[in-house]
């Protein structure tokens, strides 16, 4: 049985996830307490392949924490378990809340008779609560991240094979911001940008034109093997700690050339030597099919 959890943040977008996954095939459950999860998990196993639970701070953390369920999750040997965090950056979340006039669902729960909580202080809290989840997760920043995009990564992440770590690359524009979910970040902006060729502006990394360009730049090959040698010496550190999920995000101005290149160029190389790669687009938000033992989330 794969089972898929969907937690994260208040507001960062765990309810399209779940539609999505369903749209997909799961039987999914909205906010099922914690203690809840590997009984009804085990009984849905009879009959379901395909099984999404959301979790968030509203669940019953009382004497079962995070840790003991991930910890319990992990021993069931017949169950590809994955589990997908969500989150944002706090005034991307305090414009949400703003736009939908909703109050946050934790406000009462951390407020008292004499004191209630702004919204910030509740975000803030909820993050503490919520960290243990995202050790082990496929963290995604849903930060100015359109929701057709964020269904497309949902879908993707749900149909990758299972492996041991899955590695993936994304790329974005440092004028919207660096992705929160970020392990490792590499600035590209310091190699020749095609955005001032008036023929290229227009494309994105993925355009043969702008691939051409980019190959005819000695830094930018020199600058891609240098971020390849520091990876393929770096990621078995980081399988060692048994980390499922490691996210390189490679960063340009616009996120829309030279990012994408080499997000590209990397995920490609590093596809034919892994057997989970993925790649994402933050800002140019296109899916395609994926090359050889790769997964496409864009």
């Amino acid at each position: 049985m794969k089972l898929i959890i969907v937690t994260g943040l208040s507001g960062s977008g765990k309810s399209v996830a779940i539609r999505q996954l369903e749209d997909s095939g799961y039987y999914c459950i909205d906010n099922l307490p914690l203690s809840f999860v590997i009984p009804v998990a085990k009984t849905l196993q009879q009959s379901q392949d395909y099984v999404a639970f959301a979790i968030d701070a509203r669940s019953d953390f009382e004497g079962y924490e995070p840790e003991k369920l991930i910890e319990e999750l992990n021993a069931q040997k017949d169950w590809d378990v994955r589990i997908l965090f969500l989150t944002a950056s706090t005034p991307e979340l305090l414009q949400r809340f703003s736009e939908t006039r909703r109050r946050h669902p934790l406000t009462l729960r951390f407020s008292s008779d004499t004191h209630t909580l702004t919204l910030s202080e509740v975000i803030t809290k909820e993050r503490e609560l919520m960290e243990p989840y995202s050790v082990q997760a496929q963290v995604v920043d849903t930060t100015h991240l359109q929701s057709n995009t964020l269904r497309t990564w949902v879908k993707d992440f749900a149909d990758a094979p299972h492996a041991d770590l899955t590695l993936t690359f994304e790329s974005f524009g440092y004028k919207h911001g660096i992705p929160t979910a970020a392990d490792l970040v590499f600035d590209v902006r310091n190699l020749p940008n095609p955005y001032y060729d008036p023929e290229l502006r227009a494309l994105t990394g993925k355009d043969e034109a702008v691939i051409a360009f980019m190959q005819n730049q000695p830094d930018a090959v020199e600058m891609i093997s240098d971020i390849t040698h520091f990876i393929e010496k770096w990621l078995p550190s980081y399988q060692a700690t048994n980390r499922h999920y490691l996210t390189v995000s490679i960063g340009c101005t616009g996120g829309q050339h030279r990012s994408v290149y080499v997000a590209e160029t990397l995920a490609k190389y590093f596809a034919q030597k892994m057997p989970s790669v993925a790649i994402r687009h933050r800002i140019i938000g296109q899916a395609r099919t994926p090359v050889k033992g790769m997964s496409q989330a864009a």
